[in-house]
């Protein structure tokens, strides 16, 4: 699958991330960056994709080293905008707590939440892409970031880029109802849709299934081309349009770092795209994304562990389809 400019192009907010801690304490950090549009560009960069990332940054420090890194991963930032309010570039503390307890973002009036529709549609436009990359993070993020996503989705349509969607709802940016608003919305123009099972319901008018197949089916009905559903130690599970489901177990690994290990999501989708961007089979595609997963939870930090192409040489994860 080609297109006249690069595979994939996405945007969001990245942040400048601070480890180490608990804070109060004192002591060192590492300092990265993370924000989950930007780990699924690494992602699909080291596995060969080309892949163009537009979020905005401050004018800062900060910014300069958001950028620098995807550079350095072979992210294409040309599209990429600084704040002209003077916005600051956001800030994540991740602490080595629980996964609830152990993130703490600083967004508020950040320059990645003042993200600007017109931003994103010039670098659309001068990309052609041929793949959307959305999270349900951005339009969470603030009105103008809400309005950037909106206006992605139609230029997508208008260039026949496909568009994926990974759920990613935060409940510590929005709640459950607008998020459902916002999304089940925007369902009917996703071709791959990507969530946990909790989160399908958000896609869906209420009082619909309650297994996740069920609501697969109801998404695929309203227009979704394939939904993706990842259950975290027990696999992945793809549903297509004509009712067929294809399973694949996850990768067993050790954890080494819970707070970094919510990269492996977004590792999953780099893997699932590059898959899909290659022709594989919808095996296929769930075993290169089980095994992107697995690289991310086994390595320290949200995207440092994604795998090179190189490196996806394991056994296949033994793909199934389930019963009806």
């Amino acid at each position: 699958m080609t297109g006249p400019g690069p595979d994939v192009f996405t945007f969001g907010e990245t942040m400048v991330a601070l480890r180490g801690g608990p804070l109060r304490q004192g002591g060192t950090v590492e300092v990265s960056v993370a924000g989950a549009e930007s780990n699924v560009a690494i992602g699909l960069a080291r596995l060969g994709h080309s892949v163009h990332w537009a979020g905005a940054v401050g004018e800062d420090e900060a910014g300069e080293l958001v950028l620098r890194t995807l550079r350095a991963e072979g992210v294409d930032v040309s599209g990429a905008s600084l704040d002209d309010g003077g916005a600051p570039t956001g800030l994540m503390l991740a602490e080595p707590r629980p996964p609830e307890l152990g993130r703490v973002r600083s967004r508020a009036g950040s320059a990645g939440s003042r993200l600007k529709a017109c931003s994103v549609e010039r670098a659309f436009t001068a990309a052609r892409p041929t793949v959307l990359h959305l999270t349900g993070i951005t339009p969470a993020l603030s009105r103008s970031a809400r309005s950037a996503a909106a206006v992605a989705l139609r230029l997508a349509a208008e260039h026949s880029a496909l568009v994926c969607l990974d759920v990613s709802f935060r409940a510590g940016l929005w709640d459950g109802e607008e998020a459902a608003a916002v999304l089940r919305e925007w369902a009917p123009s996703v071709d791959v849709l990507i969530a946990s099972d909790g989160e399908l319901p958000l896609c869906l008018p209420p009082g619909g299934p309650a297994d996740p197949a069920g609501q697969a089916g109801e998404l695929t009905a309203l227009g979704v081309g394939e939904v993706v559903v990842k259950l975290g130690a027990a696999g992945a599970t793809a549903y297509a349009e004509d009712g067929s489901a294809v399973h694949a177990p996850a990768r067993a690994v050790d954890a080494v770092d819970a707070v970094g290990a919510v990269g492996a999501g977004d590792a999953f989708v780099a893997g699932y795209l590059s898959g899909l961007l290659d022709g594989l089979t919808t095996a296929g595609r769930l075993d290169r994304a089980v095994t992107a997963g697995a690289f991310a939870v086994a390595s320290p930090g949200d995207w440092e562990g994604a795998p090179t192409r190189a490196e996806l040489g394991l056994p296949p994860a033994s793909a199934t389809t389930p019963a009806p």
